[in-house]
Order: structure tokens, then C-alpha cells, then sequence
């Protein structure tokens, strides 16, 4: 109830906001345009990422046809030969987007008073609304958690799938499309409020990195899950982590949502490895040989390697922690299903997404997948129960993916 009644508080608060109240002059200096047709610049047209046009198909075989203006039209080599014109997943078409966007360049750069001012106050604003919204994930969940006890679902079982009943899939359809909004909201307010109040750097266009260094965001991320393992378990090291990545390795991305969904994947590793081989296999194993250099105390190492192709970055993360059944993969991308017991919500619980909000709430994989997705990529789980877990994370690096609204 909270959470919807933030929502339209925020959206009274955007509607009610002073509009802008310019002079004659100002206001035909910003609408004029330059009598010089190359001062009026358009934007260069998207390249479309081959690999996501068969993705946009049903999976019945192989597809043929060409790409206009980023839509698939073509047939697929299904058993009925349906001309699939622009379809994707379930006969859902794909949103039409402009080719090229063109804007005009006004002949001055000088902007009036009164559009500083317009545009500091409708910064604050925004900046209100995103820190107001910080606890959003932990209250839904809170919700999510009240309508498992109606329906009798015990807690940390998931919101179970369309099969079996209790209407989880239908609230985990509502969940995917609610955070994944969500994301795109946020990350529009952050590029906005960005903008107008840090320092210009050479590398950054709001909160984008556009020489985002993947090496060090994710050494970052490993410290931090190693940190928060050590503390959880009371460790004096916890189980090694060997990064292979080349350190040159660059590419346009927002380093938050990178970092996130490293530091989530690390943390169900970490935890996996430490639960298998228990707590006190650190001290037993280092009395017989300790190796100084990656002071892991005798624990499998995880490993993250890191392949840039022609399309994508791809980061493998690969645990020993015993992998998971067989049965239990399709649950392990529904909300609210961890293995971790004992887990409550903490009602006044108040911190921003990627100050690990959900840890042990079985939120880090699903919105890990999303976080992945909004710019075009995807995550992957591969299981060997009894050994381990390879994750896969895919992240677009042609910058031409389209936002996945719902």
C-alpha cells in the first residue's frame, strides 16, 4: 500500500510542478533553429545485434529474413511455416522504434535564467522522488511475503509457477514487468540528476561510462562480496576468488548495475562453497597447507573469466559449492526462493538498490537477470549437481539495444 501510494504521490508531484514561464524572446530563441543545414546534426542510426533476432522468435528452428528498422520480418522454419512478421515470444510484437532521431541546433548555447533555475528545481524534485523510492524492493517483498501466508506458501519457497498453482506465476509476471519499469525509471532520474549536479569527467555521460572498465569494477565486486561472506560467517578469509580478465577490457555501461548483479552472483557462490564444505574448513585445511597468495584456506577457488567476442562481453562465474537439483532450477528465478532459513525482513529497513537489499530473500537472481537484460544481455545458469554452478552473464557491447519496456 505504501509503495502505490509513493507512486502517486510522486506523479501529483510531477503534475503539480510550476511550469516553466519563459519571455517572448526566450522562448523564440529556444525554438529557433540554424539557417546552416549542417548545424542541424541527427543522430547516428543503431546497429542491430545479430544474435537478438532469433531470440525474438518462439525457438520452433532456424529463421530467415531481414532486419527493417530493428523489427524481424522474415518466417520461421517451423513445422506450420508461420510468416511471423514482427513477432517475438508468444505472438507479442515488437515496438517500432524511429530509425533516426534528428534535433535542431540553436544558433546560441546561451540558455535564459529561467531555464537554470526551471531545471535546478525539477532536479531537486527528482532527486526526492528516486531517494523516496530507495526502500521499494524491500517493501514489495514485504507484501509478496503477507500474500504467501494467505495462500499457505511457506516462506523462502518461491512464488512457485503457473503449474502449480497459488497464482505465483501470475504475480511474478507482475514482479518482472514492475522492477523492470522500475530499472528504466531510475536509471532515467540517475542519468538526469547526473547531469546536472556532478562535475563533467572525461569518461562519464551522467551515470554512463563510456570507457567502463570491466577488470576493476568487477575486482571491486569481489572484495566486497569476499568482505560481506567473511562478516556473515565470522571468517578470517573466505574462499579465494581468481579474476581472469583482461585488464584493458572497456566498453559503454553503467559500473552500478555491472557491480550488482557481480556482487549478487558472488555472494550465492561464496555462500554455496562455504555451506559445502563448512565454516571451520578453513582452519583444518590451512594447518596442512596454506597458499599465501590467494589465502583462500584450502576452499576451491571461484573463478570469473572474462571473453570479449564480436557482440558481447561475456563474465563466467564457476563455484564448487555443490550446484543445485535438477528440479530446482525453474524456482530459482522466482522471488522470495532461497534455501537460506532463519531470513526476515527488517520493517525499517532503508537502503538503496545496490546496497544488497535482498540478501537471502531470493531476490539477487531474478533482478540480476533484469539488470542484465535492460540493456540487451542476459544471464544463464548452468548446474552440475553434487559439483558446482556455472553462471553465464552477457552484456551487449554494440549499444543498440532498445529499452525492454513491458
Amino acid at each position: 500500500m505504501s509503495s502505490s501510494l509513493n507512486r502517486r504521490f510522486a506523479l501529483q508531484e510531477l503534475i503539480n510542478f510550476p511550469p516553466l514561464s519563459l519571455s517572448p524572446a526566450a522562448r523564440q530563441s529556444l525554438f529557433s533553429r540554424s539557417d546552416k543545414e549542417d548545424k542541424n546534426i541527427h543522430l547516428l542510426e543503431s546497429i542491430p545485434n545479430p544474435s537478438l533476432i532469433t531470440s525474438y522468435l518462439d525457438g520452433h528452428g532456424a529463421a530467415s529474413g531481414t532486419v527493417y528498422d530493428d523489427v524481424y520480418v522474415g518466417r520461421t522454419g517451423g513445422p506450420h511455416g508461420d510468416n511471423n512478421a514482427g513477432l517475438r515470444n508468444g505472438n507479442v510484437k515488437l515496438r517500432v522504434p524511429i530509425k533516426r532521431s534528428y534535433y535542431a541546433q540553436t544558433p546560441s548555447h546561451v540558455y535564459p535564467p529561467e531555464v537554470h533555475d526551471y531545471n535546478a528545481r525539477f532536479t531537486k524534485v527528482l532527486e526526492a522522488i528516486k531517494r523516496r523510492h530507495d526502500p521499494t524492493v524491500t517493501t514489495v517483498a514485504q507484501g509478496v511475503l503477507e500474500w504467501q501466508r494467505t495462500k499457505g506458501i511457506k516462506p523462502g519457497m518461491g512464488l512457485g509457477l503457473s503449474a502449480y498453482g497459488h497464482g505465483g506465476g501470475d504475480v511474478q509476471a507482475w514482479l518482472d514487468r514492475f522492477y523492470m519499469s522500475r530499472i528504466g525509471i531510475r536509471f532515467l532520474i540517475g542519468q538526469h540528476v547526473a547531469l546536472n549536479t556532478q562535475q563533467p569527467h572525461k569518461d562519464y555521460v551522467g551515470i554512463i561510462c563510456t570507457q567502463a572498465n570491466v577488470h576493476d569494477i568487477l575486482q571491486e565486486a569481489i572484495e566486497n562480496a569476499r568482505f560481506v561472506c567473511e562478516e556473515h560467517y565470522a571468517m578470517f578469509r573466505g574462499p579465494p576468488v581468481q579474476l581472469i580478465c583482461p585488464a584493458d577490457v572497456t566498453f559503454p555501461y553503467v559500473p552500478g548495475h555491472l557491480s550488482h548483479i557481480i556482487f549478487e552472483l558472488l555472494k550465492n557462490s561464496l555462500r554455496a562453497v562455504v555451506e559445502r564444505f563448512g565454516a571451520e574448513y578453513e582452519d583444518r585445511v590451512a594447518k596442512e597447507s596454506f597458499n599465501e597468495r590467494d589465502g583462500g584456506g584450502g576452499y576451491p577457488p571461484i573463478k570469473v573469466i572474462v571473453v570479449e567476442g564480436r557482440e558481447d562481453i561475456t563474465i563466467k562465474i564457476s563455484d564448487e559449492g555443490g550446484g543445485i537439483p535438477r528440479s530446482g532450477i525453474p524456482l530459482i528465478w522466482t522471488y522470495m526462493y532461497t534455501t537460506m532459513a532463519g531470513q526476515s525482513i527488517d520493517q525499517d529497513f532503508h537502503a538503496s538498490d545496490f546496497q544488497a537489499p535482498m540478501a537471502g530473500f531470493g531476490y539477487g537472481l531474478p533482478l540480476s537477470r533484469l539488470y542484465a537484460r535492460y540493456f540487451g544481455g542476459d544471464l544463464r545458469l548452468i548446474s552440475m549437481d553434487g559439483f558446482g554452478t556455472d553462471v553465464y552473464i552477457h552484456l551487449n557491447k554494440l549499444s543498440s539495444s532498445r529499452e525492454p519496456l513491458p
